[in-house]
């Protein structure tokens, strides 16, 4: 008897109803054993299948035919039979004959969508490497760095005054600050951002500004709401516009970047050298700033500080920048700039660009807004009128640089119109600068006119100008291996981009001319500006749609606008340390 029991619920597994009738025992096939095919799996396995049961077992058992499906369904299904130690129990398929899988399977569309993941979320300014950085970086960095105060430095001589505050040189007056020369500096105002973009920029582009060691708000009897104090490691204190202003630029930089004994005579091909250099270290800072989505907006020489110890040009003073990867310090109408190094659209993203969301969902979209307006180029237009400076002495001073824009301007900000105008009547030191340019082919020449357009989206970003033959040779000095094989990658493809990016603009811009099936600025302004008329429906339908698209962006704009007023406070201020 108790033999039949284990036979019985053995069977169980394997399809067959039990039960009991008021007279005893009885037994009947379940439809599992009536039927040939699985709703699972398909056709029963023939190998496994044993003679009928015995008169005596049989008897013993009995059928319910829901249970037997349960039991079915939940076990057969899944290919797993029951524990049983008789193997020869029925029609269970063993895990070992199920086929097994082979692992991913790899085909082309699959291939083709991981690769356009994988690529907007490292595109600039970087999807995967902000997240990375605001949720786990900068936790690990508050979390073990060390915290200071005023009363830990001694103020020495001030440094300089600006319009974001005064910079103090200092030295540490207790135990446990930083040794050697510091450099503090008293922000009067964009105090919070500053300290956010340094930190920024040390965890992600360190060697493209000054070193920063800490900031912090303080309470202050004279000022509501405390000051901000920031900390830098003592750089320098020679700025690119100290040396321009002197006679004997760009001798007096020679032995600071390129060292002693570069055997070249006085002459073209020796200043030109020396540009090279520092025009090819500015922009590897600006490349560093703009790939984690950082703008400057105020490049100027004061604001390229010459660090002695790295023997570089670094970039100092943040306050005016504005970080695009999560929306800080950009307000689409607003915009803080020095007009004599601006470029002409004077905003680094258009004025119809919504204010920034939270800061998760402005990390996501940021490859989007970035691609659409070029934010990066504004800074590319300063950098094109330092190289002017220092080609041309003429542009050196502040009257001789405005007196320049307002002649840019009225050529269209066209440098070759600018050129034959006043080349015919050039002095001895603007044809000794387009001399300069000329070298090599007018290589020079080239860069430069690809730096200052009237069109940011015409402009060459940092990288690509880095990858421009004017720093084949000389320009290369001092990169790392990985630096220069990154570069050399970028040169060889360039040309593949840029022609793919026409084919793009070509054929998918909205603007353009009509033979590239687009539509002029002109055409695109009266769609703007179209009115419903009497008669023509279908100039009324269009014209009702493009009146609700702009209703719609207007409301968004000006919901946006009332909750930034709303906020209370800035939500990345908590991430600025406070006095206790």
């Amino acid at each position: 008897m108790a033999a039949g029991t284990a036979i019985a619920a053995c069977r169980a597994g394997l399809g067959f109803g039990f039960g009991f009738s008021p007279d005893g025992p009885t037994t009947r096939r379940s439809p599992l054993h009536r039927r040939r095919r699985s709703d699972f799996i398909g056709p029963m396995n023939p190998l496994k299948r044993r003679p009928s049961s015995p008169p005596a077992v049989a008897a013993a058992i009995g059928g319910v035919d829901g249970v037997a499906d349960l039991v079915r369904d939940l076990f057969l299904g899944v290919g797993v039979g029951l524990p049983c130690t008789v193997m020869e129990c029925g029609d269970i398929i063993y895990r070992s004959t199920l086929p097994r899988s082979t692992g991913l399977n790899l085909t082309p569309p699959g291939v083709a969508l991981a690769l356009a993941a994988v690529s907007y979320l490292w595109a600039t300014p970087g999807v995967a490497p902000g997240f990375w950085d605001m949720f786990v970086l900068a936790f690990i960095e508050r979390a073990f760095q060390q915290s200071y105060r005023k009363d830990d430095f001694v103020i020495g001589k001030k440094l300089g005054e600006g319009a974001f505050g005064v910079v103090y040189k200092v030295s540490s007056a207790k135990k446990g600050s930083p040794k050697g020369d510091l450099v503090l500096k008293k922000a009067t105002e964009y105090g919070a951002v500053e300290i956010w973009m340094n930190e920024r920029v040390r965890r992600a582009c360190a060697n493209s500004c000054a070193d920063f060691v800490y900031g912090f708000l303080e309470r202050s009897s004279k000022t509501k709401g405390g000051e901000y104090w920031l900390i830098w490691r003592f750089e320098g204190e020679d700025t690119l516009s100290d040396f321009m202003l002197s006679k004997e630029f760009p001798y007096n930089v020679e032995a600071k970047i390129l060292g002693e004994g570069q055997g070249l005579e006085k002459g073209l091909e020796r200043e030109n050298r020396i540009i090279q250099t520092i025009i090819r270290q500015l922009l590897f800072a600006l490349d560093g700033l703009h790939s984690t989505g950082i703008v400057h907006r105020d490049i100027k020489p004061q604001n390229i500080i010459f660090s002695e110890g790295s023997r570089t040009f670094k970039i100092i003073d943040l306050g005016a920048a504005a970080d695009l990867r999560v929306g800080i310090n950009y307000i689409p109408k607003e915009f803080l700039l020095d007009p004599r190094y601006t470029a002409p659209e004077q905003y680094i993203m258009s004025t119809q660009t919504p204010s920034a969301p939270s800061a998760p969902v402005a990390t996501a979209l940021s490859p989007v807004l970035w691609q659409m307006n070029l934010p990066d180029r504004f800074d590319i237009y300063s950098v094109g009128l330092i190289f002017l400076q220092m080609v041309f002495p003429s542009l050196r001073t502040d009257n001789g640089l405005i007196q320049f824009n307002r002649q840019l301007k009225r050529c269209n900000y066209d440098l070759d119109t600018w050129r034959s105008t006043v080349e015919p009547r050039a002095g001895p030191d603007l044809r000794k600068g387009f001399e300069l340019l000329d070298l090599d082919g007018g290589i020079g020449w080239e860069l430069i006119t690809s730096m200052v357009r009237f069109k940011a989206r015409q402009r060459t970003s940092a990288k690509a100008a880095l990858a421009h033959p004017y720093f084949n040779s000389e320009g290369l000095l001092g990169l790392s291996f990985m630096q220069k094989l990154r570069l050399q990658f970028f040169r060889a493809t360039q040309k593949d981009y840029g022609e793919a990016a026409k084919w793009v603009v070509r054929h998918m811009a909205k603007s353009g001319t009509e033979k590239e099936g687009g539509f002029t600025e002109a055409q695109l302004q009266e769609l703007r500006e179209m009115k419903p008329r009497k008669g023509n429906v279908q100039r009324n339908a269009l014209a009702s749609v493009l009146r609700l698209q702009r209703k719609i962006i207007r409301t968004l704009n000006e919901s946006m606008d009332e909750l930034n007023r709303q906020r209370k406070s800035m939500w990345w201020s908590r991430w600025i340390p406070r006095e206790e």
